[in-house]
C-alpha cells in the first residue's frame, strides 16, 4: 500500500516538473524572463526583514550600552551603506598598516638618532595589523551584519526564538528538498547541451554562419546554466560590452564565467585539465578558438602572450575573457592585477562584478572546498544575484608601463563595484609576503635616522 501510494505522488509530481524544466529552458533559449526570479528574490529580502528584527547585531563595544532599536536601526542601514563604506574604505586600505603609519610619521619630522621607544611605533602598528588585517580576511567567507537563514555562518549556533528555527527549518526542506534537485536537472540539461551543440558546430567549416550559430548556442546554454543557480543579474551599460580584444573582470568564482557568458560570447584562457573540466574545455574549443597551453607551456610567459595577441589582432575572433587577480577573493575587493595581459594590449574592456551576499556566498574558498564543493553550496543557496557593470575601454597613457595601467584599470573596476582596492597580490593565499614587500617599510624608517 505504501508503495503504491509513493508511486502514485510520483507520477502525480512528474507532468508539472516536465512542464516547469520544459518553461525554463525555453526561456532561456529566448533570454527572456516572466520574472518568478525576481518576486521570489524580493519575498525572500521580506523574510530577511523579518529575521533581522528578531536578531540584532550590536558592535562589541556597543553592545551593553545600544537599545534594540538603535540596533535595528544600524542593521536597517547596513547593507544599504556597504558600498558606500567599501568605497570610503579604499583609499586607507591600499597599503599595509605598518607603510602607511611610517609614511604617516615621517611626515613633517626632522631625521634624528634611534631611541629604544621607537621600537613601540612598530609594535603599535603590528597590533593594527593584528586587529585588522585587510588582506587575509579577503580570502574566507564575507561575515554577514544579519543572518539570512543559511546554516553557512561563522559563529556558533544560538538559540533565538521557535519562529527563527521554524522558519530556518522550512527553509532547508526547500533548498534541500526542492530548490537542489530542481537546479542539479537543469545544470544536467544545460551541460549535456552545451557538449552536444559545440559537437555539432564543431563539424561546420570557418565561416560567419559558424560563428553565429556558435554565438546563439554559447548564450543559450550559459543562459540554462545560470538558471541553474536561480540566478538573477543586472547588467549595466551594455553599450561598453567587448567586441574583441581583452576583457578583465574581478573574481569571486568559477561561475564567474558562467555569468558573464549569459550576456556575450568570450573566448577562454588558461591552462588545460583533464576530467570533467577537460571535457568542458574540448567542447568549447570545437566550436571556436581558446586559448588553452599545456602545464608545460604555463611558464613560458612569452609563448602565452604571443598566442594571446595573435589571437587578439584577428578582429574575427572573440574578445579574452581574463580574471588579471590570478585568484578568487570574497567578493568585497579587488587584489593585484597581474600585468601580462596588459602587455600585450594598449585597449582594456574593464568589467565589475558584485554579488549580493544575502542570498549566498559566491565565493571559491579552494582552500577549504573543492570544486564539486562549492558548486553544491552555491546551488543549496537560496539564489545567486549579482550586479555587472561595463566600462568604458580603459587606453594605455603614453609613457604609461603594464603595471601603473593595471592599476589604473583595477581602481575603476573596484571604484564602480563598490570594492575595496588593494594592492597586494591575491597569491599570498597560498605564499609568503616578497621580500620587496617588506623593504618599503624598513627603506621608510631607515630614512628617518641619522646617517653619519
Amino acid at each position: 500500500m505504501g508503495e503504491q501510494l509513493l508511486i502514485a505522488a510520483l507520477s502525480f509530481l512528474f507532468l508539472p516538473v516536465i512542464i516547469v524544466v520544459a518553461l525554463v529552458i525555453i526561456l532561456a533559449t529566448c533570454g527572456t524572463s516572466i520574472g518568478i526570479r525576481k518576486a521570489y528574490v524580493k519575498l525572500m529580502l521580506k523574510v530577511f526583514e523579518a529575521c533581522k528584527h528578531k536578531v540584532p547585531v550590536p558592535s562589541p563595544g556597543e553592545q551593553d550600552n545600544d537599545t534594540e532599536e538603535e540596533n535595528e536601526i544600524k542593521q536597517d542601514n547596513t547593507l544599504s551603506d556597504a558600498k558606500q563604506d567599501n568605497e570610503d574604505q579604499a583609499d586607507k586600505s591600499s597599503s599595509s598598516p605598518s607603510v602607511k603609519g611610517l609614511e604617516q610619521l615621517d611626515f613633517g619630522m626632522s631625521k634624528k638618532e634611534f631611541e629604544l621607544s621607537d621600537v613601540m611605533t612598530f609594535a603599535k602598528f603590528g597590533m593594527e595589523a593584528i586587529i585588522d588585517d585587510t588582506v587575509t580576511k579577503r580570502f574566507s567567507a564575507e561575515e554577514l551584519p544579519s543572518w539570512n537563514l543559511l546554516t553557512r555562518t561563522q559563529k556558533d549556533h544560538q538559540f533565538m526564538s521557535i519562529r527563527l528555527t521554524a522558519l530556518w527549518c522550512i527553509g532547508c526542506f526547500v533548498r534541500y528538498a526542492i530548490l537542489l534537485p530542481f537546479r542539479i536537472t537543469i545544470a544536467f540539461i544545460g551541460v549535456m547541451w552545451l557538449i552536444i551543440s559545440t559537437a555539432f558546430i564543431g563539424y561546420l567549416r570557418e565561416s560567419s554562419f559558424k560563428r553565429k550559430l556558435n554565438e546563439f548556442f554559447s548564450l543559450m546554454s550559459f543562459r540554462i546554466l545560470c538558471r541553474a543557480f536561480s540566478g538573477v543579474i543586472t547588467f549595466h551599460n551594455r553599450e561598453n560590452m567587448a567586441k574583441n580584444g581583452i576583457c578583465v573582470a574581478n573574481h569571486t568564482s568559477p561561475v564567474d564565467v558562467i555569468i558573464l557568458s549569459c550576456d556575450n560570447c568570450y573566448a577562454m584562457i588558461g591552462q588545460s585539465h583533464g576530467g570533467f573540466l577537460g571535457v568542458i574545455q574540448r567542447s568549447l574549443a570545437r566550436a571556436t578558438a581558446h586559448i588553452w597551453f599545456e602545464r608545460s607551456e604555463a611558464k613560458d610567459r612569452g609563448l602565452v602572450a604571443r598566442r594571446l595577441k595573435s589571437h587578439i589582432e584577428d578582429k574575427n575572433k572573440l574578445p579574452v575573457l581574463i580574471f588579471p587577480e590570478g585568484t578568487c577573493i570574497n567578493n568585497t575587493s579587488v587584489m593585484m592585477f597581474k600585468k601580462g595581459s596588459f602587455e600585450v594590449s594598449s585597449v582594456i574592456y574593464p568589467v565589475a562584478i558584485k554579488y549580493d551576499p544575502r542570498f549566498g556566498d559566491a565565493f571559491w574558498n579552494s582552500s577549504k572546498h573543492n570544486w564539486t564543493q562549492h558548486l553544491l553550496q552555491i546551488m543549496s543557496s537560496w539564489a545567486l544575484v549579482c550586479d555587472v557593470w561595463y566600462l568604458p575601454p580603459m587606453t594605455k597613457l603614453e609613457n604609461e608601463d603594464a603595471v601603473a595601467f593595471a592599476n589604473r584599470v583595477k581602481s575603476e573596476i573596484a571604484k564602480k563595484g563598490g570594492l575595496v582596492d588593494l594592492d597586494w597580490d591575491g597569491g599570498l593565499k597560498r605564499e609568503n609576503v616578497k621580500e620587496s614587500m617588506k623593504e618599503v617599510p624598513q627603506e621608510l624608517y631607515s630614512k628617518m635616522l641619522k646617517v653619519d
